[in-house]
Parts: C-alpha cells; structure tokens; sequence
C-alpha cells in the first residue's frame, strides 16, 4: 500500500488565499528591482506524478491515498473527511502492559477514508464520498475504494464501496452507497445506480435506475486492458 497522501495538507482555495496575503503582506521598497513572481501553474504535481488542481476541493488529506499519477480536476470535491474512527484507542486501555504500546501506536495512524490507484481522473465538479451505513441509530462510514486507470466524469457522485481498474463512470452519474462496480465496468452518462447495487465485470449500465443494457465493446471505448486512454490523458494534463 502506497503511503497516505501528505503531499497536499491544504485546498487549493486556501493555498491561493495565502498566497495572496504573502503577496500583500510584502514590503514594496526597490520594487523596480524585483524580478516579476513567477506565475503558478492550474496543477499541483506531487511526488508520485499526481496532478491536483489548486481550485479542487479536498478535505481530511491525512485519510486519502492517490496511487500515482492520478488527476484531479478543478472544483472537484474529495472528502477524506468522513472517515470511520478507530476504535483500537478504547481496546488499548484494556490490554496488557506489553500490549498497550503497539495499540496505542496503531490507534495514533490515520484512518482510509477514500484510495484512489493509478492513472485515474477524476472530472470537474466530480464528487467523492465514503460510503455510509446506518447501524444501530448511528451513522457510519466505510471506506471507498478506486482502483486503477478509472475515470470518473464531470459533476458525478461516487459513494461506492469498491470501483474497480479501468472502470468508466460518465458525466451526471450518481453511485449510490456501497455500490460496487467490478473490472471494465461502463456507467452510461446520467445512470443513477442504486445502493448496493453490484454491476458485473465488462457491463454497460444506464437509466434511472440503472439496469444492465449491454455489454463492454469497443464502441464503448473502453479505458483498456493496457490503460492506453488514461496514460494519455493524464499526459495532456496542465500543457496549456
């Protein structure tokens, strides 16, 4: 498992509002002598080759995982904050005294809200969210869970349990909680798939609600066993 996401502690609305108060807060004297600030570019390129919008949206950083060169476009709203608390802190109290070490260590790492692998994209105005479940009068989430090479398309909701590699999910789509989309899945533009709802490997699903209407072919373009389409998207991104 690739290390939690820390590359980005902060939105790129709030990054842009320091920015701004730097720029302000700066003494003008021998202005006329000052090389002009270099101009930043729309994304932010981590480590591992991510590309993140400075005008996306992304909350509890701590609890998201991106694999590798994913992207994430502008005003697109990842919420790593809805997460489900540990409860190895209360078990701590209870164990051995040789144990209480490696539980309260345990309960100190930050919970997986949402993980997204390689290659993915996720469109503008898009919406990730862990999904949640009513247990017992209380509310709580589970994680969410993207494979590689997935695209996710403009204004859509993500709530599902698992996505899985080099799935399609179209523009307007709405996937209901702990949905679960298996390997080459293909969601039609505007399908609202309903919770829990299990769509089958190579499956084209749409409507409202959404019901298998074919299946995966090369019409659909398809993201590829290879990952051909994501590669080169991603290779696009933020050349102007």
């Amino acid at each position: 498992m690739p290390p939690p996401w820390n590359d980005l502690q902060m939105s790129g609305h709030h990054r842009n509002c320091i920015d701004q108060q730097e720029a302000f807060n700066r003494p003008n004297q021998h202005s006329n002598k000052m090389p002009p600030k270099a101009v930043k570019g729309e994304y932010i390129e981590t480590d591992t080759g991510n590309k993140i919008s400075r005008r996306s949206m992304i909350h509890g950083t701590q609890h998201i995982i991106l694999g590798g060169k994913t992207v994430i476009q502008a005003e697109a709203v990842i919420r790593g904050d809805l997460y489900r608390a540990s409860s190895s802190s209360s078990s701590s109290s209870s164990a051995p005294d040789g144990q209480a070490s490696s539980s309260s260590s345990s309960a100190h790492a930050p919970s997986v809200a949402i993980s997204v692998g390689r290659y993915s994209y996720i469109s503008k105005q898009a919406i990730l969210r862990p999904p949640s479940r009513l247990h017992r009068g209380v509310l709580s989430f589970f994680p969410l869970k993207i494979g590689d090479h997935v695209f996710v398309g403009e204004r859509a909701v993500v709530e599902a349990a698992t996505v899985g590699n080099h799935v399609h999910i179209g523009r307007d789509v709405v996937i209901g909680s702990m949905a679960i989309l298996k390997d080459f899945a293909y969601v039609l533009d505007g399908a609202i798939v309903a919770p829990g709802m299990v769509v089958p490997s190579w499956c084209v699903v749409g409507g409202a609600p959404a019901r298998i209407v074919g299946e995966v072919g090369e019409g659909y373009g398809v993201e590829g066993a290879e990952g051909g389409m994501a590669r080169e998207r991603y290779r696009l991104v933020g050349r102007g």
